[in-house]
């Protein structure tokens, strides 16, 4: 690898380390910025003169690591921060983009009418085959895709869901508006997407994702049942809260 003869000497790293150290200390200096596309393989194997395979390690490890990220067909980026989505708290992922100094677009993959799903007409205490609104949209962050949203809505709670234009406010930000959640339940599971989430999101082959399943009421009806789905490389899910005397012995 190519050195720096003025720099002091240290104990010998591998090949592999060298390159990695190269590649985090140019994210660090922000001459690599977040979403910054990282040179190719074969740019990085002229540049620093090293073999191809010591390139592949390197940002192999870097990604395992979360400091890079690859997008199938197009190429390797630096990683920023983990977004967070708050765990206990319904809100809008734009919301939750824009506050920490993001930039939210999103592309709307499906909007209509269908016969309700069995398992959806049970979790809504509605005959199955009755009429339910279904919306499946793909949100991202500076073009990066952060989240796929398949949302069920009762037709009752938000009766024009469907004459809305999702392009200039999303989803949870228009049933927010006209039907305040009275009560909201959270389930999450780590998996494997299915090829068609996978391809939405640029997902890497072998890569897992995070579930979040999110049933809201407004009063005693089921209003929404939603499955939003993230790259696990690219988002993580947590929130902070209040214990009372009475609360702690269940949490410790």
């Amino acid at each position: 690898m190519i050195l720096d003869p003025h720099e002091p000497k240290r104990p010998r790293r591998a090949l592999y380390q060298e390159v990695k150290a190269y590649v985090l200390d140019l994210i660090k200096r922000q001459a690599w910025p977040p979403h910054y596309r990282v040179p190719s393989e074969n740019t990085l194997v002229e540049r620093l003169g090293v073999s191809r395979m010591t390139v592949n390690r390197a940002l192999r490890e870097l990604s395992h690591e979360g400091r890079l990220y690859r997008v199938q067909g197009v190429g390797t980026f630096v990683a920023a921060q983990k977004p967070q989505a708050a765990f206990l708290t319904v809100r809008s992922i734009a919301d939750e983009i824009k506050s920490r100094g993001g930039i939210h677009s999103s592309e709307v993959l499906l909007l209509q009418e269908e016969p309700a799903p069995e398992e959806i007409a049970a979790i809504m205490g509605l005959p199955e085959g009755s009429p339910i609104f279904h919306a499946v949209l793909v949100h991202r962050d500076r073009g990066v895709p952060i989240q796929y949203a398949e949302r069920f809505v009762n037709p009752a709670v938000a009766p024009e869901f469907l004459q809305q234009d999702f392009d200039r406010i999303t989803p949870s930000e228009y049933l927010l508006k006209i039907a305040p959640v009275t009560e909201a339940e959270h389930v999450v599971e780590a998996m494997m997407p299915d090829p068609a989430v996978r391809k939405r999101l640029h997902m890497p082959a072998h890569e897992p994702c995070l579930v979040l399943y999110r049933t809201t009421w407004v009063g005693p009806a089921v209003a929404t049942r939603n499955r939003f789905v993230y790259p696990a490389t690219r988002f993580r899910i947590g929130s902070r809260f209040r214990i009372t005397a009475d609360d702690a012995h269940l949490i410790i």
